[in-house]
């Protein structure tokens, strides 16, 4: 193996471990997958008839997918199993959308299903009212437990900087003038006294999120810039690299985390105002940003800010990455339905994916790759899915 390549592996997986220490649950999903092969491998075998069943035939579906590269690979997979129940689904590149955009599709009907929504992000929009009085919620649900608490999210602060000014939190960001005076030198909009640190795009809920958390915290000093997320990452990267302050959002899994890197570039940021369900901005759902206890179990080597308990206090819940569908479409599709729930995958085998993907791979192809290494346990969610059917 090439010797950059390995270091590649070795950073994802880091970045994995992190993902299980922090929030737990992700490995017992995982864990969860490999009982029901071992079950379904000391149960009766599967007879060639069932194996042939093919409950989608005849039944067209419509696939999307979110506009973030890192949610790609899951959206192959679940259309690719559906397929192989016999169902004609579209291709999830040919409805790529944010996710108010993706709720209201799927609670209007022209989209029946995706894999990325993340709650309690995405809740807001389920809250959303349709135009007959409606909400979203009524035509949509989300299921499944595809990686539950496995979206840590929160910002990264370039580690040389934090450690000059002693910034642990963008508490201690916001009171220290000469920190900020540093900082807006080299920042989007330099020498205008703010701190502008690296958000979200205007459609993806977490700009929104961080928003709601600098209202909340009352920060005078800090505001959110957002443009397209992968150049403004890219930007972020090279001033890292540069020794240059910056504080940027991201999440795992993905590969970012193997780029601006806690405990080597980079800390966590601490936030010690944690968002609840007060909804500071007073925009329509807001409450339902609720981020606490908004602390994660990161090492002090990678999170230099300590909660009370000893934590990380990241600022943010731990997302359940989860699929989510249209009402009619699961009421007519029990064995889509029974496979929306019975598909979990591992943090650390989407963050290895997010790599290669960023190094060329077709998420198609990473996908089959995938599904080809872990037959037995996909076979066992086929078998439940016909059994339902």
């Amino acid at each position: 193996m090439k010797k950059k390549s390995l270091t590649r592996v070795l950073a994802v997986a880091t970045a994995a471990l992190l993902i299980l220490a922090a929030c737990g649950s992700d490995d017992d999903s995982a864990s969860s997958s490999s009982s029901e092969a071992s079950a379904s491998a000391s149960a009766p075998a599967t007879t060639e008839a069932a194996m042939s069943m093919t409950p989608g035939e005849g039944v067209s579906v419509t696939s999307g997918r979110a506009n973030w590269s890192t949610g790609y690979v899951q959206a192959e997979i679940y259309t690719a199993l559906l397929r192989e129940l016999g169902y004609d689904v579209t291709e999830s590149a040919d409805m790529e959308l944010g996710p108010q955009n993706a709720f209201m599709a799927m609670a209007s009907g022209d989209m029946d299903f995706w894999a990325n929504s993340w709650m309690p992000g995405h809740q807001s929009w389920l809250n959303g009212e349709m135009t007959d009085g409606s909400l979203v919620g009524d035509h949509v649900s989300v299921l499944g437990e595809e990686m539950m608490s496995g979206g840590l999210q929160g910002m990264l602060i370039t580690k040389g900087f934090a450690e000059e000014y002693q910034i642990w939190t963008l508490e201690d960001l916001d009171n220290n003038a000469d920190a900020i005076a540093a900082y807006d030198a080299t920042d989007a909009n330099p020498g205008n006294g703010i701190v502008d640190v690296m958000g979200c795009p205007e459609d993806w809920t977490c700009d929104n999120i961080i928003n709601a958390q600098i209202a909340g915290a009352g920060y005078k000093n800090i505001q959110q810039v957002k443009a397209g997320y992968d150049a403004m990452w890219a930007q972020a990267v090279d001033m890292v690299n540069e020794g240059l302050p910056v504080i940027a959002y991201t999440w795992t899994p993905s590969a970012y985390i193997t780029q601006i890197r806690p405990g080597d570039n980079a800390y966590w940021i601490g936030l010690e105002y944690v968002l609840d369900d007060s909804n500071p901005t007073q925009q329509e759902g807001g409450e339902a940003w609720d981020q606490r206890p908004g602390t994660a179990a990161i090492s002090e080597e990678m999170c230099p800010a300590r909660s009370a308990e000893g934590l990380c206090p990241i600022g943010w819940a731990a997302a359940d990455i989860r699929a989510a569908a249209n009402n009619d479409f699961l009421a007519a599709n029990p064995a889509a339905e029974e496979l929306l729930l019975q598909i979990k995958l591992s943090v650390m085998d989407v963050s290895l994916a997010n790599v290669a993907q960023g190094e060329g791979a077709d998420p198609k192809d990473l996908a089959a790759d995938w599904i080809a290494g872990n037959r037995s346990t996909v076979d066992g969610w086929l078998d439940a899915a016909r059994a339902a059917s």
